[in-house]
């Protein structure tokens, strides 16, 4: 544990953040898993609208800075590839 007061703040700062992080991104991966199953399932006219709501959530989670811009458009593109094979 550190000693100097700005040092703990830092500790707790970057506890916060780190919490807030995890959340963001645990939500992302929620998001993803619904879309899958939703591929899964074979309902295609679901799995769209839970697509944009996927895409949405991913591209949130990069504007947060949670993961890179480009780690999103690869996720993205991969979801997209597995809609467009349920045709």
């Amino acid at each position: 544990m550190p000693n100097i007061k700005s040092a703990k703040k830092r500790v707790l700062v970057a506890e916060k953040k780190a919490a807030a992080n995890k959340a963001v991104k645990t939500q992302m991966k929620t998001q993803v898993k619904k879309f899958l199953a939703a591929v899964e399932a074979g309902d295609k006219e679901n799995a769209k609208k839970v697509y944009s709501e996927t895409v949405s959530v991913i591209d949130a989670t990069a504007s947060k800075g949670v993961i890179h811009k480009n780690c999103a458009n690869n996720k993205k593109a991969k979801l997209a590839k597995k809609l467009e094979a349920m045709a």
